[in-house]
């Protein structure tokens, strides 16, 4: 079963419906009038009139029967629904996909990691780095990104992922400080790549075992947010070094599609770098994901 058919209809309607519900008639500019609404956020009429569409069509758009909407009519609806720019972007991909009917075969991503990105994660010490996958499978690590996200370590090299880690681990909760906002952002990331590529076997594996096995998760699901953030900071609260505060970036590796290098950092001279340095010194080479493991470490 695929993501759409398990959601009961078209990435292109759910996200209208789940998005419409999120926008409140104060924040649209409409003036609500008295006594109790059934409806969460804005009636289909009301944002049918703010995007300038007839409310049946909205309504067949809603519905999956109307597949091929205009570019300008995605724009209005983006606006009216208060989209940022990577959620209007995520609404024109939905609709470009949604006018192409068939969906586009899914190339499955490299998970190996080339040797000269190991040897940088290896140089960036003691800042943690890893090398993730579009479904933020942990691929690579130097020994002090591996131990930021206490525990993981534990798990065999196959079945460690940020998400996962995020919604399943016991320990998650306690060491990232954030937690909501954390898993927030890791779920956004999987429904944008949920938009283009809905079939894809390494996302339909993992979504469909978080659905199964974290309610947070299903409700997290539900709300179509499509913004993740490439840098910001974290705090974490390791059981081994205690709290730190990192910076972060992310950014995509060329030449290597769908893998992200994540760094963390702090400012040298800080309670933060210290116990950054800290973590690195008391992690061992040996965490990493074993060089044996064939699918991550040789080149394809």
């Amino acid at each position: 079963m695929t993501l759409e058919q398990h959601e009961g209809g078209g990435e292109l309607a759910r996200f209208l419906r789940a998005r419409r519900t999120q926008v409140t008639p104060e924040e649209a500019g409409i003036i609500a009038g008295p006594g109790w609404r059934r409806t969460p956020g804005l009636r289909r009429e009301e944002l049918a009139s703010l995007a300038g569409v007839s409310v049946d069509y909205y309504t067949r758009l809603e519905r999956g029967k109307e597949s091929r909407p205009s570019p300008a009519v995605i724009d209005a609806l983006a606006q009216a629904l208060r989209l940022h720019d990577e959620e209007r972007e995520h609404l024109r991909t939905l609709a470009g996909r949604a006018a192409r009917r068939a969906p586009d075969p899914s190339t499955a991503p490299s998970r190996s990691v080339r040797p000269a990105t190991r040897q940088l994660l290896e140089h960036l010490r003691p800042y943690p780095v890893w090398v993730v996958s579009r479904t933020m499978d942990v691929l690579a690590a130097n020994p002090g990104g591996l131990r930021l996200y206490a525990g993981i370590e534990d798990w065999p090299a196959k079945q460690r992922n940020i998400a996962r880690y995020a919604f399943l681990h016991p320990a998650a909760r306690e060491v990232l400080d954030d937690w909501h906002n954390q898993v927030r952002a890791c779920v956004a990331r999987l429904r944008a790549l949920a938009g283009a590529e809905p079939d894809a076997p390494d996302l339909t594996q993992l979504v469909g075992e978080l659905l199964v096995k974290s309610p947070d998760f299903a409700r997290f699901w539900e709300r179509y947010d499509v913004r993740a953030n490439a840098y910001g900071k974290k705090t974490f609260h390791h059981p081994d070094v205690g709290d730190l505060t990192l910076g972060y970036q992310s950014m995509q590796l060329d030449g290597t599609p769908g893998q992200r290098l994540v760094t963390y950092y702090a400012t040298q001279g800080t309670p933060d770098y210290d116990a950054m340095v800290l973590l690195d010194m008391t992690a061992h080479e040996n965490l990493a994901p074993p060089a044996a493991d064939s699918s991550i470490d040789r080149p394809s």
